[in-house]
Protein backbone atom coordinates (compact mmCIF):
# COMPACT_ATOMS: atom_id res chain seq x y z
CA UNK A 1 0.00 0.00 0.00
CA UNK A 2 1.56 3.34 -0.98
CA UNK A 3 0.83 6.71 0.87
CA UNK A 4 1.75 9.53 -0.85
CA UNK A 5 2.36 11.67 2.24
CA UNK A 6 2.23 11.39 6.31
CA UNK A 7 2.50 13.43 9.38
CA UNK A 8 3.85 11.80 12.70
CA UNK A 9 1.92 12.12 15.99
CA UNK A 10 4.26 11.91 18.69
CA UNK A 11 5.17 14.27 21.81
CA UNK A 12 9.07 13.81 20.05
CA UNK A 13 8.23 15.87 16.89
CA UNK A 14 6.82 19.41 16.43
CA UNK A 15 5.73 20.50 12.98
CA UNK A 16 7.11 24.29 12.92
CA UNK A 17 5.96 27.04 10.01
CA UNK A 18 9.19 26.53 8.45
CA UNK A 19 10.91 23.16 10.41
CA UNK A 20 10.70 20.07 11.73
CA UNK A 21 12.02 19.50 15.17
CA UNK A 22 12.58 15.75 16.73
CA UNK A 23 14.11 14.79 19.64
CA UNK A 24 15.35 11.11 19.43
CA UNK A 25 17.18 8.70 20.84
CA UNK A 26 20.58 7.09 19.49
CA UNK A 27 20.59 3.41 20.82
CA UNK A 28 24.68 2.17 19.87
CA UNK A 29 27.11 -0.37 21.52
CA UNK A 30 30.78 0.81 22.61
CA UNK A 31 33.26 -2.26 22.87
CA UNK A 32 35.79 -2.50 25.35
CA UNK A 33 38.84 -4.88 26.29
CA UNK A 34 39.88 -5.95 29.69
CA UNK A 35 43.45 -6.82 30.96
CA UNK A 36 42.67 -10.53 30.45
CA UNK A 37 41.51 -10.21 26.77
CA UNK A 38 38.09 -10.17 27.32
CA UNK A 39 35.66 -8.08 25.10
CA UNK A 40 32.88 -6.16 26.85
CA UNK A 41 29.69 -4.57 24.94
CA UNK A 42 28.34 -1.84 26.53
CA UNK A 43 24.49 -0.42 24.82
CA UNK A 44 24.68 3.04 25.02
CA UNK A 45 21.82 5.99 24.50
CA UNK A 46 22.34 9.09 22.84
CA UNK A 47 19.82 11.99 23.13
CA UNK A 48 20.01 14.06 20.19
CA UNK A 49 17.66 16.79 18.59
CA UNK A 50 17.46 17.18 14.90
CA UNK A 51 15.43 20.56 13.26
CA UNK A 52 15.08 20.54 9.77
CA UNK A 53 14.52 23.58 7.61
CA UNK A 54 11.22 22.72 5.71
CA UNK A 55 11.53 26.08 3.24
CA UNK A 56 12.46 24.27 0.00
CA UNK A 57 14.95 26.57 -1.95
CA UNK A 58 14.77 27.36 -5.56
CA UNK A 59 18.01 25.47 -6.82
CA UNK A 60 20.30 26.33 -9.38
CA UNK A 61 22.37 23.14 -10.49
CA UNK A 62 25.91 23.47 -12.20
CA UNK A 63 27.13 20.80 -13.92
CA UNK A 64 30.94 20.70 -14.86
CA UNK A 65 30.89 18.83 -18.37
CA UNK A 66 27.20 20.03 -18.91
CA UNK A 67 27.49 19.36 -22.91
CA UNK A 68 28.64 15.86 -22.43
CA UNK A 69 26.52 12.55 -22.54
CA UNK A 70 25.35 12.77 -18.62
CA UNK A 71 24.69 16.50 -18.36
CA UNK A 72 22.87 16.25 -21.94
CA UNK A 73 20.96 13.50 -20.91
CA UNK A 74 19.79 14.77 -17.31
CA UNK A 75 18.67 18.11 -19.22
CA UNK A 76 16.68 16.45 -21.59
CA UNK A 77 15.28 13.98 -19.19
CA UNK A 78 14.14 17.24 -16.83
CA UNK A 79 12.46 18.61 -19.66
CA UNK A 80 10.57 15.66 -20.65
CA UNK A 81 9.56 14.92 -17.58
CA UNK A 82 8.30 18.56 -16.79
CA UNK A 83 6.92 19.20 -20.05
CA UNK A 84 5.44 15.70 -19.96
CA UNK A 85 6.85 14.47 -23.54
CA UNK A 86 5.76 11.43 -24.84
CA UNK A 87 7.87 9.56 -27.86
CA UNK A 88 7.16 6.37 -29.84
CA UNK A 89 9.41 3.70 -29.99
CA UNK A 90 9.08 0.56 -31.83
CA UNK A 91 7.55 -1.16 -28.70
CA UNK A 92 5.14 1.21 -28.33
CA UNK A 93 4.52 5.02 -26.96
CA UNK A 94 6.74 5.61 -23.86
CA UNK A 95 6.47 8.40 -20.98
CA UNK A 96 8.96 10.45 -19.02
CA UNK A 97 9.56 9.04 -15.69
CA UNK A 98 12.19 9.13 -12.74
CA UNK A 99 12.86 5.43 -12.48
CA UNK A 100 16.54 4.78 -11.01
CA UNK A 101 16.10 7.80 -8.89
CA UNK A 102 15.99 7.04 -5.31
CA UNK A 103 14.73 10.02 -3.97
CA UNK A 104 11.59 10.43 -6.79
CA UNK A 105 11.15 6.40 -7.71
CA UNK A 106 11.82 4.22 -4.49
CA UNK A 107 9.79 4.18 -1.76
CA UNK A 108 10.14 3.85 2.73
CA UNK A 109 8.17 1.52 4.75
CA UNK A 110 6.58 3.04 7.60
CA UNK A 111 4.48 0.48 8.82
CA UNK A 112 1.45 -1.73 8.92
CA UNK A 113 -2.01 -0.91 8.40
CA UNK A 114 -4.40 -3.82 9.27
CA UNK A 115 -1.80 -6.54 8.12
CA UNK A 116 -0.72 -4.65 4.99
CA UNK A 117 2.78 -3.18 4.52
CA UNK A 118 2.31 1.02 4.48
CA UNK A 119 5.43 2.26 2.36
CA UNK A 120 5.64 6.12 0.81
CA UNK A 121 7.77 7.64 -1.61
CA UNK A 122 11.19 8.21 -0.26
CA UNK A 123 10.81 11.92 -1.35
CA UNK A 124 7.68 12.23 1.25
CA UNK A 125 10.47 11.96 4.50
CA UNK A 126 11.32 15.41 4.38
CA UNK A 127 10.67 18.37 1.83
CA UNK A 128 12.96 17.58 -0.90
CA UNK A 129 13.49 20.10 -4.46
CA UNK A 130 12.05 18.24 -7.56
CA UNK A 131 14.17 17.77 -10.29
CA UNK A 132 11.14 19.51 -12.30
CA UNK A 133 12.08 22.55 -10.92
CA UNK A 134 16.23 22.84 -10.87
CA UNK A 135 17.60 25.76 -12.87
CA UNK A 136 20.22 24.18 -14.93
CA UNK A 137 23.16 25.71 -16.24
CA UNK A 138 26.71 25.13 -16.27
CA UNK A 139 30.75 24.50 -18.40
CA UNK A 140 31.87 22.52 -20.58
CA UNK A 141 35.29 22.66 -22.57
CA UNK A 142 32.83 22.01 -26.04
CA UNK A 143 31.01 25.30 -26.84
CA UNK A 144 28.06 23.24 -28.33
CA UNK A 145 24.91 23.93 -28.29
CA UNK A 146 22.85 21.10 -26.13
CA UNK A 147 20.74 20.26 -28.48
CA UNK A 148 23.63 19.44 -31.03
CA UNK A 149 25.21 17.50 -27.99
CA UNK A 150 22.19 15.73 -27.10
CA UNK A 151 22.58 14.11 -30.71
CA UNK A 152 26.12 13.42 -30.52
CA UNK A 153 25.70 11.74 -26.87
CA UNK A 154 23.31 9.04 -29.13
CA UNK A 155 21.82 7.87 -25.58
CA UNK A 156 17.80 9.50 -25.84
CA UNK A 157 15.74 8.07 -28.71
CA UNK A 158 15.37 10.19 -31.47
CA UNK A 159 11.66 10.57 -31.93
CA UNK A 160 12.32 12.12 -28.53
CA UNK A 161 15.43 14.20 -28.96
CA UNK A 162 13.51 16.08 -31.84
CA UNK A 163 11.00 17.34 -29.32
CA UNK A 164 13.31 18.18 -27.35
CA UNK A 165 15.63 20.54 -29.81
CA UNK A 166 13.25 23.42 -29.41
CA UNK A 167 14.09 23.42 -25.88
CA UNK A 168 17.96 22.42 -25.59
CA UNK A 169 19.18 24.29 -28.78
CA UNK A 170 19.73 28.07 -26.59
CA UNK A 171 21.30 26.22 -23.68
CA UNK A 172 25.09 26.83 -24.68
CA UNK A 173 27.79 25.78 -21.72
CA UNK A 174 29.90 28.17 -20.30
CA UNK A 175 33.84 28.52 -21.24
CA UNK A 176 35.47 25.41 -18.86
CA UNK A 177 38.66 24.69 -17.11
CA UNK A 178 41.31 22.65 -19.50
CA UNK A 179 44.44 21.30 -18.52
CA UNK A 180 45.83 18.50 -21.43
CA UNK A 181 47.69 16.70 -18.63
CA UNK A 182 44.81 15.67 -16.07
CA UNK A 183 43.14 13.88 -19.40
CA UNK A 184 43.44 11.55 -22.65
CA UNK A 185 45.22 13.37 -25.35
CA UNK A 186 42.30 12.32 -27.36
CA UNK A 187 39.66 15.02 -26.05
CA UNK A 188 42.05 18.15 -27.45
CA UNK A 189 39.41 18.22 -30.60
CA UNK A 190 36.80 19.03 -28.15
CA UNK A 191 38.28 21.79 -26.61
CA UNK A 192 36.92 24.83 -28.47
CA UNK A 193 35.48 26.61 -25.46
CA UNK A 194 37.89 27.40 -22.93
CA UNK A 195 38.82 29.27 -19.92
CA UNK A 196 42.10 31.47 -20.36
CA UNK A 197 44.76 32.49 -18.02
CA UNK A 198 46.78 31.48 -14.97
CA UNK A 199 45.29 29.20 -12.60
CA UNK A 200 44.31 31.32 -9.89
CA UNK A 201 42.55 33.95 -12.91
CA UNK A 202 40.49 30.23 -14.13
CA UNK A 203 39.30 30.10 -10.32
CA UNK A 204 38.18 33.56 -10.08
CA UNK A 205 36.30 33.43 -13.48
CA UNK A 206 34.51 30.19 -11.95
CA UNK A 207 33.39 32.08 -8.90
CA UNK A 208 32.30 35.08 -11.31
CA UNK A 209 30.45 32.70 -13.24
CA UNK A 210 28.41 30.87 -9.81
CA UNK A 211 27.41 34.50 -8.89
CA UNK A 212 26.45 35.77 -12.52
CA UNK A 213 24.36 32.83 -13.05
CA UNK A 214 22.69 32.82 -9.16
CA UNK A 215 22.04 36.52 -10.21
CA UNK A 216 20.70 36.40 -13.22
CA UNK A 217 18.48 33.17 -12.30
CA UNK A 218 17.01 34.60 -8.68
CA UNK A 219 18.32 31.05 -7.63
CA UNK A 220 18.22 30.99 -3.53
CA UNK A 221 20.84 28.26 -3.41
CA UNK A 222 23.85 26.68 -6.24
CA UNK A 223 25.09 23.27 -6.36
CA UNK A 224 27.74 22.49 -8.25
CA UNK A 225 28.14 19.10 -9.65
CA UNK A 226 31.36 17.72 -11.52
CA UNK A 227 30.64 14.98 -14.27
CA UNK A 228 33.33 15.99 -16.85
CA UNK A 229 36.17 13.56 -18.18
CA UNK A 230 37.71 11.30 -15.73
CA UNK A 231 41.44 12.93 -14.74
CA UNK A 232 44.40 11.53 -13.63
CA UNK A 233 45.12 11.33 -10.26
CA UNK A 234 47.16 14.39 -9.27
CA UNK A 235 50.09 13.83 -6.81
CA UNK A 236 49.45 14.74 -2.99
CA UNK A 237 52.79 16.83 -2.16
CA UNK A 238 54.13 17.83 1.37
CA UNK A 239 53.46 21.55 0.88
CA UNK A 240 51.95 21.51 -2.45
CA UNK A 241 48.46 20.46 -1.58
CA UNK A 242 48.47 18.85 2.02
CA UNK A 243 47.02 21.84 3.89
CA UNK A 244 44.05 24.69 3.01
CA UNK A 245 47.17 27.32 2.63
CA UNK A 246 49.59 25.00 0.79
CA UNK A 247 46.69 24.80 -1.94
CA UNK A 248 45.62 28.43 -1.97
CA UNK A 249 49.42 29.60 -2.41
CA UNK A 250 49.81 26.70 -5.02
CA UNK A 251 46.84 28.14 -7.15
CA UNK A 252 48.60 31.24 -6.79
CA UNK A 253 51.59 30.06 -8.49
CA UNK A 254 50.00 28.04 -11.11
CA UNK A 255 51.58 24.78 -9.95
CA UNK A 256 51.08 21.85 -12.37
CA UNK A 257 49.55 19.49 -9.72
CA UNK A 258 46.80 21.66 -9.11
CA UNK A 259 43.85 19.73 -11.21
CA UNK A 260 41.20 21.41 -13.21
CA UNK A 261 38.60 20.01 -10.85
CA UNK A 262 40.49 21.31 -7.72
CA UNK A 263 40.04 24.27 -8.85
CA UNK A 264 36.16 24.23 -9.47
CA UNK A 265 35.87 22.42 -6.05
CA UNK A 266 37.92 25.64 -4.25
CA UNK A 267 36.14 28.35 -6.23
CA UNK A 268 32.67 26.50 -4.70
CA UNK A 269 34.16 26.26 -1.15
CA UNK A 270 35.31 29.83 -1.38
CA UNK A 271 31.86 30.51 -3.16
CA UNK A 272 30.05 28.58 -0.24
CA UNK A 273 28.48 26.39 -2.35
CA UNK A 274 28.21 22.79 -2.62
CA UNK A 275 30.41 20.68 -4.68
CA UNK A 276 29.90 17.20 -5.77
CA UNK A 277 32.34 14.71 -7.37
CA UNK A 278 30.94 12.42 -9.96
CA UNK A 279 34.32 11.06 -11.42
CA UNK A 280 37.02 9.03 -9.56
CA UNK A 281 40.35 11.10 -9.92
CA UNK A 282 41.35 12.93 -6.27
CA UNK A 283 39.61 16.35 -6.91
CA UNK A 284 39.73 16.24 -2.97
CA UNK A 285 43.35 16.22 -2.22
CA UNK A 286 43.84 16.98 1.69
CA UNK A 287 43.96 20.95 1.48
CA UNK A 288 40.72 20.83 -0.60
CA UNK A 289 39.40 19.40 2.17
CA UNK A 290 41.14 21.77 4.81
CA UNK A 291 39.49 24.19 2.94
CA UNK A 292 35.91 22.49 3.02
CA UNK A 293 36.42 22.27 6.62
CA UNK A 294 37.68 25.77 7.74
CA UNK A 295 34.67 27.58 5.43
CA UNK A 296 32.15 24.87 6.20
CA UNK A 297 30.58 24.09 2.84
CA UNK A 298 29.82 21.06 1.71
CA UNK A 299 32.06 18.33 -0.07
CA UNK A 300 30.88 14.72 -1.33
CA UNK A 301 32.19 11.98 -3.93
CA UNK A 302 33.87 9.97 -5.24
CA UNK A 303 32.41 8.87 -9.01
CA UNK A 304 28.93 7.74 -9.64
CA UNK A 305 27.63 3.97 -8.75
CA UNK A 306 25.23 3.58 -11.21
CA UNK A 307 26.36 -0.29 -12.68
CA UNK A 308 28.47 -2.92 -12.21
CA UNK A 309 30.05 -1.24 -8.94
CA UNK A 310 25.99 -1.31 -7.66
CA UNK A 311 25.57 -4.86 -8.20
CA UNK A 312 29.53 -5.75 -6.81
CA UNK A 313 28.35 -3.91 -3.59
CA UNK A 314 25.69 -5.88 -2.78
CA UNK A 315 27.01 -9.36 -3.89
CA UNK A 316 29.91 -9.28 -1.97
CA UNK A 317 28.38 -8.03 0.80
CA UNK A 318 25.57 -10.81 0.32
CA UNK A 319 28.83 -13.69 0.06
CA UNK A 320 30.51 -12.62 2.45
CA UNK A 321 27.43 -12.01 5.24
CA UNK A 322 26.70 -15.60 4.25
CA UNK A 323 29.69 -16.98 5.11
CA UNK A 324 31.35 -17.89 1.57
CA UNK A 325 34.75 -16.66 1.29
CA UNK A 326 35.05 -14.77 -2.54
CA UNK A 327 38.73 -15.55 -3.64
CA UNK A 328 38.62 -14.02 -7.26
CA UNK A 329 36.63 -10.95 -8.31
CA UNK A 330 37.38 -10.02 -11.70
CA UNK A 331 35.20 -7.58 -13.75
CA UNK A 332 35.76 -6.64 -17.49
CA UNK A 333 34.14 -3.48 -19.38
CA UNK A 334 33.54 -2.00 -22.51
CA UNK A 335 31.80 1.01 -23.81
CA UNK A 336 31.59 3.47 -26.26
CA UNK A 337 31.02 6.60 -25.48
CA UNK A 338 33.43 9.74 -24.80
CA UNK A 339 33.80 8.56 -21.11
CA UNK A 340 35.39 5.49 -22.82
CA UNK A 341 37.15 7.28 -25.01
CA UNK A 342 38.80 9.10 -22.19
CA UNK A 343 39.31 5.50 -19.93
CA UNK A 344 41.60 4.66 -23.03
CA UNK A 345 44.10 6.80 -21.43
CA UNK A 346 46.32 4.58 -18.85
CA UNK A 347 46.45 7.42 -16.54
CA UNK A 348 42.56 8.25 -16.50
CA UNK A 349 42.34 4.49 -16.33
CA UNK A 350 44.24 4.25 -13.30
CA UNK A 351 41.75 6.38 -11.64
CA UNK A 352 38.50 4.61 -12.54
CA UNK A 353 40.60 1.29 -11.54
CA UNK A 354 41.04 2.62 -7.74
CA UNK A 355 37.35 3.83 -7.34
CA UNK A 356 36.09 0.27 -8.88
CA UNK A 357 38.72 -2.07 -6.82
CA UNK A 358 38.42 -0.86 -3.33
CA UNK A 359 34.80 -1.39 -3.20
CA UNK A 360 34.71 -4.88 -1.48
CA UNK A 361 37.63 -3.73 1.11
CA UNK A 362 35.19 -3.05 3.99
CA UNK A 363 33.20 -5.77 3.55
CA UNK A 364 36.04 -8.39 3.22
CA UNK A 365 37.66 -6.98 7.01
CA UNK A 366 34.35 -7.48 8.06
CA UNK A 367 34.94 -11.37 8.47
CA UNK A 368 37.87 -12.68 9.82
CA UNK A 369 36.75 -15.99 10.06
CA UNK A 370 36.80 -16.31 6.31
CA UNK A 371 40.11 -13.96 5.65
CA UNK A 372 43.52 -13.88 7.48
CA UNK A 373 45.45 -10.86 8.23
CA UNK A 374 46.43 -8.99 4.90
CA UNK A 375 44.50 -11.67 2.66
CA UNK A 376 41.95 -10.08 0.32
CA UNK A 377 40.61 -11.63 -2.99
CA UNK A 378 42.64 -11.42 -6.12
CA UNK A 379 40.75 -8.17 -7.71
CA UNK A 380 41.24 -7.15 -11.25
CA UNK A 381 39.09 -4.56 -13.29
CA UNK A 382 39.42 -4.12 -16.67
CA UNK A 383 37.65 -1.20 -19.30
CA UNK A 384 38.07 -1.08 -23.05
CA UNK A 385 37.31 1.54 -25.62
CA UNK A 386 34.64 -0.68 -28.42
CA UNK A 387 32.82 2.91 -30.30
CA UNK A 388 29.80 0.73 -31.91
CA UNK A 389 28.61 0.15 -28.06
CA UNK A 390 28.49 3.98 -27.31
CA UNK A 391 26.94 4.85 -24.20
CA UNK A 392 25.52 0.86 -23.84
CA UNK A 393 28.26 -0.60 -21.95
CA UNK A 394 28.75 -3.86 -21.15
CA UNK A 395 30.15 -5.47 -17.92
CA UNK A 396 30.98 -9.29 -17.17
CA UNK A 397 31.24 -10.41 -14.23
CA UNK A 398 33.37 -13.60 -12.56
CA UNK A 399 33.05 -14.06 -8.98
CA UNK A 400 34.66 -17.26 -8.05
CA UNK A 401 34.31 -18.38 -4.14
CA UNK A 402 35.73 -21.07 -1.63
CA UNK A 403 32.97 -23.13 0.13
CA UNK A 404 32.29 -25.91 2.28
CA UNK A 405 34.60 -28.50 2.26
CA UNK A 406 37.28 -26.94 -0.21
CA UNK A 407 34.55 -26.92 -2.75
CA UNK A 408 33.94 -24.00 -5.38
CA UNK A 409 31.46 -21.94 -6.55
CA UNK A 410 31.48 -19.61 -9.48
CA UNK A 411 28.78 -16.82 -10.64
CA UNK A 412 29.59 -15.01 -13.80
CA UNK A 413 26.84 -12.21 -14.33
CA UNK A 414 26.54 -9.83 -17.76
CA UNK A 415 24.93 -6.91 -17.40
CA UNK A 416 24.23 -4.55 -20.18
CA UNK A 417 23.99 -0.68 -18.79
CA UNK A 418 22.89 1.78 -20.63
CA UNK A 419 25.59 4.14 -18.88
CA UNK A 420 24.10 8.16 -18.84
CA UNK A 421 20.31 6.82 -18.28
CA UNK A 422 21.60 4.98 -15.38
CA UNK A 423 23.95 8.25 -14.14
CA UNK A 424 21.35 10.69 -14.58
CA UNK A 425 18.88 9.79 -11.70
CA UNK A 426 22.31 9.49 -9.25
CA UNK A 427 23.36 12.87 -10.56
CA UNK A 428 19.87 14.52 -9.73
CA UNK A 429 19.44 12.49 -6.13
CA UNK A 430 23.08 14.34 -5.54
CA UNK A 431 22.08 17.47 -5.88
CA UNK A 432 18.50 16.61 -3.90
CA UNK A 433 20.24 14.76 -1.15
CA UNK A 434 23.21 17.32 -0.72
CA UNK A 435 20.75 20.04 -0.81
CA UNK A 436 18.24 18.41 1.63
CA UNK A 437 21.45 18.22 3.61
CA UNK A 438 22.69 21.84 4.45
CA UNK A 439 19.14 21.90 6.18
CA UNK A 440 19.20 20.09 8.82
CA UNK A 441 21.00 20.77 12.16
CA UNK A 442 21.50 18.79 15.19
CA UNK A 443 22.64 18.81 18.66
CA UNK A 444 23.84 15.84 21.37
CA UNK A 445 22.15 16.17 24.90
CA UNK A 446 24.71 18.63 26.83
CA UNK A 447 25.38 20.98 23.63
CA UNK A 448 24.00 24.44 23.48
CA UNK A 449 23.76 24.89 19.97
CA UNK A 450 22.68 23.25 17.03
CA UNK A 451 24.88 22.62 14.22
CA UNK A 452 25.06 21.29 10.63
CA UNK A 453 26.61 17.75 9.46
CA UNK A 454 30.42 17.27 8.92
CA UNK A 455 31.55 19.29 5.61
CA UNK A 456 32.51 16.03 4.02
CA UNK A 457 28.99 14.37 2.77
CA UNK A 458 28.76 10.70 4.29
CA UNK A 459 24.95 10.93 3.76
CA UNK A 460 25.88 10.63 -0.11
CA UNK A 461 27.91 7.48 0.25
CA UNK A 462 25.27 5.33 -1.32
CA UNK A 463 25.77 6.95 -4.62
CA UNK A 464 29.31 7.17 -5.07
CA UNK A 465 31.73 4.18 -5.73
CA UNK A 466 34.35 5.53 -3.69
CA UNK A 467 32.84 7.22 -0.93
CA UNK A 468 34.36 10.34 0.85
CA UNK A 469 34.42 10.05 4.24
CA UNK A 470 35.89 12.60 7.19
CA UNK A 471 39.51 11.49 8.54
CA UNK A 472 39.40 8.60 10.79
CA UNK A 473 35.67 7.40 10.14
CA UNK A 474 34.74 3.64 8.34
CA UNK A 475 34.46 3.83 4.85
CA UNK A 476 31.05 1.24 4.34
CA UNK A 477 30.64 0.28 0.96
CA UNK A 478 28.19 -2.54 0.93
CA UNK A 479 24.93 -0.92 -0.76
CA UNK A 480 22.14 -2.19 2.10
CA UNK A 481 24.11 -0.66 5.14
CA UNK A 482 24.81 2.79 3.00
CA UNK A 483 21.10 3.00 2.02
CA UNK A 484 20.02 2.09 5.45
CA UNK A 485 21.77 5.09 6.65
CA UNK A 486 20.82 7.38 4.69
CA UNK A 487 17.20 6.32 5.35
CA UNK A 488 17.35 6.05 8.91
CA UNK A 489 18.83 9.49 9.77
CA UNK A 490 15.97 11.33 7.77
CA UNK A 491 13.43 8.76 9.90
CA UNK A 492 15.29 10.64 12.99
CA UNK A 493 14.69 13.68 11.29
CA UNK A 494 11.01 13.11 11.94
CA UNK A 495 10.89 11.16 14.96
CA UNK A 496 10.70 7.87 13.31
CA UNK A 497 12.81 5.03 15.01
CA UNK A 498 15.64 2.88 12.60
CA UNK A 499 13.91 0.61 10.05
CA UNK A 500 15.35 -2.72 11.66
CA UNK A 501 12.55 -5.37 10.12
CA UNK A 502 12.39 -7.55 13.51
CA UNK A 503 8.55 -6.87 13.19
CA UNK A 504 7.94 -8.14 16.90
CA UNK A 505 4.17 -7.46 16.69
CA UNK A 506 3.75 -10.58 14.51
CA UNK A 507 6.08 -12.92 16.19
CA UNK A 508 4.33 -13.30 19.41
Amino acid sequence: MLAESFRVDSPNVQYGEDAITSSYTYQHTSVERTDAGQWVVKPQSTEYTFKTDTRVPKLGVMLVGWGGNNGTTVTGGILANKHGITWMTKDGLKKPNYFGSLTHAATVRIGNYKGEEVHVPFSSLLPMVHPNDFVLGGWDISGMNLADAMERAQVLDFELQKQLVPLMRDMVPLPGIYDPAFIAANQAERADNVIKGTKREQMETVRQHIRDFKAANAVDKVIVLWTANTERYSEVIEGLNDTADNLMKSIDAGEAEVSPSTLYAAACVLEGVPFINGSPQNTFVPGLIDLAVEKNVLIGGDDFKSGQTKMKSVLVDFLVGAGIKPTSIVSYNHLGNNDGMNLSAPQTFRSKEISKSNVVDDMVQSNSILYGPGEHPDHVVVIKYVPYVADSKRAMDEYTSEIFMGGRNTIVMHNTCEDSLLAAPIIMDLVILAELVTRIQLKKDGQEELRGFHPVAVLLSYLTKAPLVPSGTPVVNALAKQRAMLENVFRACVGLPPENNMMLEFKV
